[in-house]
Protein backbone atom coordinates (compact mmCIF):
# COMPACT_ATOMS: atom_id res chain seq x y z
CA UNK A 1 0.00 0.00 0.00
CA UNK A 2 1.37 3.41 -0.77
CA UNK A 3 0.75 6.20 1.11
CA UNK A 4 -0.94 9.67 -0.52
CA UNK A 5 -1.07 11.54 2.45
CA UNK A 6 0.08 11.69 6.48
CA UNK A 7 -0.49 14.01 8.65
CA UNK A 8 -0.73 14.05 12.46
CA UNK A 9 -2.09 16.18 15.33
CA UNK A 10 -0.98 16.34 18.96
CA UNK A 11 -3.75 16.85 20.99
CA UNK A 12 -2.47 16.57 25.43
CA UNK A 13 -1.42 13.30 25.78
CA UNK A 14 -2.71 11.75 22.26
CA UNK A 15 -1.51 11.95 18.98
CA UNK A 16 -4.34 11.40 15.94
CA UNK A 17 -2.64 10.27 12.42
CA UNK A 18 -4.71 10.91 9.22
CA UNK A 19 -3.57 9.20 6.25
CA UNK A 20 -4.72 8.12 2.79
CA UNK A 21 -3.35 5.21 0.93
CA UNK A 22 -4.14 3.16 -1.99
CA UNK A 23 -4.16 -0.38 -1.94
CA UNK A 24 -2.86 -2.81 -4.59
CA UNK A 25 -5.73 -2.46 -6.32
CA UNK A 26 -5.27 1.35 -6.93
CA UNK A 27 -8.47 1.69 -4.83
CA UNK A 28 -8.20 4.75 -1.92
CA UNK A 29 -9.06 4.42 1.49
CA UNK A 30 -8.63 6.65 4.77
CA UNK A 31 -7.38 5.85 8.27
CA UNK A 32 -7.50 7.80 11.45
CA UNK A 33 -5.84 6.35 14.05
CA UNK A 34 -5.32 7.71 18.18
CA UNK A 35 -2.53 6.54 19.98
CA UNK A 36 -2.43 7.43 24.24
CA UNK A 37 -0.46 6.45 26.85
CA UNK A 38 -1.70 2.98 28.32
CA UNK A 39 -0.86 3.28 31.57
CA UNK A 40 0.07 6.57 33.71
CA UNK A 41 4.00 5.85 34.04
CA UNK A 42 4.89 3.30 31.36
CA UNK A 43 6.00 4.33 27.85
CA UNK A 44 3.95 2.47 26.25
CA UNK A 45 0.94 3.46 23.91
CA UNK A 46 -2.11 1.74 22.32
CA UNK A 47 -3.44 2.56 19.23
CA UNK A 48 -6.62 2.20 17.46
CA UNK A 49 -7.63 3.17 14.17
CA UNK A 50 -10.96 3.49 11.42
CA UNK A 51 -10.57 2.83 7.96
CA UNK A 52 -12.90 4.01 5.28
CA UNK A 53 -13.05 2.61 1.86
CA UNK A 54 -13.51 4.91 -1.00
CA UNK A 55 -16.67 4.11 -1.77
CA UNK A 56 -17.88 5.05 1.56
CA UNK A 57 -16.11 8.48 1.87
CA UNK A 58 -18.86 10.28 0.74
CA UNK A 59 -21.49 9.59 3.77
CA UNK A 60 -18.75 9.45 5.97
CA UNK A 61 -18.14 13.36 5.02
CA UNK A 62 -20.98 14.14 4.95
CA UNK A 63 -22.19 12.71 8.85
CA UNK A 64 -18.46 13.74 9.84
CA UNK A 65 -19.24 17.62 8.92
CA UNK A 66 -22.73 17.24 10.46
CA UNK A 67 -20.88 16.47 13.27
CA UNK A 68 -18.44 19.37 12.97
CA UNK A 69 -20.88 22.31 12.93
CA UNK A 70 -22.41 21.18 15.35
CA UNK A 71 -19.02 21.60 17.73
CA UNK A 72 -17.36 24.33 16.23
CA UNK A 73 -17.00 27.49 18.19
CA UNK A 74 -18.61 30.29 17.25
Amino acid sequence: MESLFSKSVKAGDRTYFIDVKEAKNKSKYLTIAETKPSKEGEKKFTRSSVMVFDNQIEKFRDALNEALNLVKPK
